[in-house]
């Protein structure tokens, strides 16, 4: 098959950029099957699906003026899952292919780059990667509904496109916001990753959301902040002394603005409160973050958002520097914008769905962010099946802020079942 090539899109564009020796930006997927996985019936179903998701199966190539991803030969053959998650992708690997994809047990994952895509778009991969080992392993004949597609008709070029060029608006929103309390710690060596998951049931998480008349990502938001508010208070500083709290909660912008790809499409927003303002219960905290999200969400300003970064991109004299200088530019705005503004991120994936004659042969999803390299904390949710996965990741040895956390939830009322890598 030919090779093709794709510019990255908007919000991949910072990634290769930021890129440092023992890191990069890259999160994972997974599904638990009821039976152990067949490795070669996977590394076949892997193969498969290549003709139909191209901009899956990539490598990282530098240009002159941009980096760019290429279609790679060959799918990448599934390994057993080794280390622990989310270990580092070197440059020479990027250069290779930008997925892994890897089995140990019952469990398929996918480990991506993120300028290949984001995690919607891992997700819908991932499910049909399942439905195509399911198939060719079991014989279930699963319909294309929801995520899932024909494995053997053309990609559409919807899926393809970068969103990010077709929704900004007529004008650009600032950057400019306060900085946030900066978590921190001792550093684990060889980047050994905790990850430590907390299940919980959904409806009794939807109905504590409720009572306090939020969403779930909201409500989660508020109980995180309060855990880094306790953190911070641990520090021994005065209210007067403190810093912002401030949640970073990616936003698919697939629902937001009725367009759909298989590439990155998602913008981050940062929700929270200042401490030197005085107290805050439990109720006003989930208000704040309930109202400044759907505040910062409404079309009209994501568009702005939109419009912020793409027009950076699309500034001819920046155009035309050349890739190193331009990394160096892109290093430097990403250290004074991009993760001081925040605590640690919270991605919600909200509710897996999968064609029922799926269902028998899977027991759960898990999806799971990397650390930033700046902070060393994230959190990511998602639902399956009455149950809500919470995982969080830390890359240093101290666990007060899950400690803090899943306490939090148990004095709410939401019983936690804790399980650690």
């Amino acid at each position: 098959m030919k090779k093709q090539w794709y510019r990255l899109d908007n919000a991949a564009l910072i990634f290769p950029a930021i890129i440092r020796r023992n890191w990069n930006n890259v999160f994972r997927v997974s599904v638990t099957l009821a039976e152990p996985v067949d490795p070669e019936i996977l590394s076949r179903a892997a193969a498969e699906l290549k003709p139909r998701f191209p901009t899956v199966y990539v490598r990282l190539k530098a240009g002159f003026f941009w980096y760019y991803l290429e279609t790679v030969r060959e799918a990448p053959k599934a390994e057993k899952d080794f280390a622990w998650p989310l270990t580092h992708m070197t440059r020479k690997e990027l250069r290779t292919c930008c997925i892994r994809i890897l089995y140990y047990e019952n469990r398929i994952a996918v480990e991506f780059f993120h300028s290949v895509t984001d995690g919607t778009g891992g997700m819908a991969f991932l499910q049909n990667l399942t439905a195509r080992y399911l198939a060719l392993k079991n014989g279930a004949e699963i319909p294309p509904e929801g995520n899932i597609v024909d494995p053997f008709e053309a990609p559409r070029e919807e899926e393809t496109r970068d969103c990010f060029q077709l929704c900004g608006a007529k004008k650009s929103i600032g950057r400019a916001e306060a900085t946030a309390y900066r978590l921190s710690g001792n550093p684990e060596e060889d980047s050994f990753r905790h990850i430590t998951m907390g299940i919980v049931p959904t409806r009794t998480l939807l109905d504590k959301a409720h009572e306090q008349g939020v969403t779930v990502t909201a409500y989660l938001a508020a109980v995180m902040a309060e855990s880094v508010r306790d953190r911070q208070n641990m520090d021994g500083k005065p209210p007067e002394a403190q810093k912002p709290v401030k949640i970073t909660i990616p936003v698919n912008l697939r629902k937001t603005f009725g367009l759909n790809t298989l590439r990155n499409f998602a913008l981050a927003v940062n929700i929270g409160f200042d401490p030197r303002l005085g107290e805050y219960s439990h109720t006003d905290v989930c208000r704040l973050m309930y109202h400044q999200l759907a505040a910062e969400t409404i079309p009209q300003r994501m568009a702005g958002r939109v419009t912020t970064n793409v027009s950076l991109q699309q500034n001819m004299l920046l155009r035309l520097i050349p890739l190193p200088v331009k990394r160096m530019c892109m290093r430097l705005v990403y250290a004074l914008s991009g993760e001081s503004k925040g605590c640690l991120n919270l991605s919600n994936m909200g509710e897996v769905k999968v064609p029922e004659k799926m269902k028998p042969y899977i027991e759960r999803f898990e999806f799971i962010i990397g650390v930033q390299y700046s902070y060393p904390n994230n959190c990511s949710v998602v639902s399956w099946d009455g149950k809500t996965y919470i995982s969080m990741i830390r890359g240093i040895r101290e666990s007060e802020l899950e400690r803090l956390f899943f306490s939090r939830l148990v004095e709410l009322g939401i019983p936690v079942e804790v399980e650690s890598n």
